[in-house]
């Protein structure tokens, strides 16, 4: 029993365990390339890709379907002309680019400056996230819809493909 007024607290032993580990620098290192591991391997999938619909024309019948919308309907969708104005980008083509699929091209652009913010902000080691609040991709499908009613307008010809 303790006399009263003396008070013992137990306090667990810390014990850094020394072991061979890596210089500093070799650990660094091992961490940056843990952290753009993701966006190389985004970057790979992206440039397979591109390299598939470079090769191999959209612009020859039978190589990839037909849009839905367009054969049933008549109608250009967002996405038409999407792989044509790849095959553009790929061979150098942009302002071919532009006139096939407007809005693919804004995308391929935002796709590239987003995935370098991630990139860089990967091999810093700090993480990436895009937030967007409800508006924002209310405001994304309203910019999707407009292209999609403008393109099939008379006055939106040099938006169809």
């Amino acid at each position: 029993m303790t006399p009263p007024g003396l008070r013992f607290r137990v306090r667990p032993v810390r014990e850094t365990i020394t072991s061979v580990s890596q210089p500093r620098s070799t650990a660094a290192a091992a961490r940056v390339t843990s952290g753009i591991a993701a966006p190389l391997g985004v970057l790979a999938g992206v440039a397979a890709a591109f390299a598939y619909v470079g090769t191999v024309d959209p612009n020859a019948p039978g190589h990839y379907p037909v849009c839905p919308l367009l054969h049933f309907t008549g109608l250009y969708c967002p996405g038409c002309g999407g792989l044509r104005s790849a095959y553009a980008v790929v061979h150098g083509e942009f302002g071919t680019a532009l006139g096939l699929n407007a809005l693919a091209v804004a995308g391929y652009g935002l796709f590239a400056v987003l995935w370098t913010v991630w990139l860089v902000r990967a091999a810093r080691g700090r993480p990436f996230t895009v937030r967007l609040r409800p508006a924002h991709w209310w405001a994304v499908g309203a910019v999707v819809l407009a292209f999609a009613v403008v393109r099939n307008l008379p006055f939106g010809a040099a938006l169809a493909p």
